[in-house]
């Protein structure tokens, strides 16, 4: 995952390649330095749509359902997104991780993001 095809990981998925949760000893593939914490936005009644600044691709729609946000990064963690003060988008190397789900918008620019980041691997 860390040296392979690019992977994207959404809302879930950021939290299996954190290598820190907030109040849980387990970590899944720990492939990305940074400390999540989980149903940060509370249960299904917090979740939320917003639209954000994305590093490089300006505006885009944000869909939250039971999200994670993540506290901390380390050296290499690119943060791409904050909303409200939280980190929501980093890229690591080729993983791309995002506490949302951008397909549930009709927005394809982080798809075409993640497109591009498979295009520059297979060079």
């Amino acid at each position: 995952m860390q040296d392979g095809l690019p992977t994207l990981a959404t809302c879930a998925g950021l939290i299996l390649l954190a290598d820190r949760i907030v109040n849980q000893d387990q970590t899944y593939f720990s492939t990305i330095p940074m400390t999540v914490k989980r149903n940060a936005y509370g249960r299904q009644l917090g979740s939320f749509h917003t639209i954000e600044e994305m590093k490089g691709l300006g505006k885009v729609p944000m869909t939250f359902i039971r999200a994670p946000y993540i506290e901390s990064v380390q050296e290499g963690v690119d943060i791409l997104s904050e909303v409200n003060d939280h980190i929501i988008a980093v890229q690591y190397k080729n993983q791309l991780a995002l506490a949302f789900h951008p397909e549930l918008d009709e927005n394809h620019s982080i798809h075409q993001y993640f497109i591009n980041m498979i295009k520059k691997s297979t060079r």
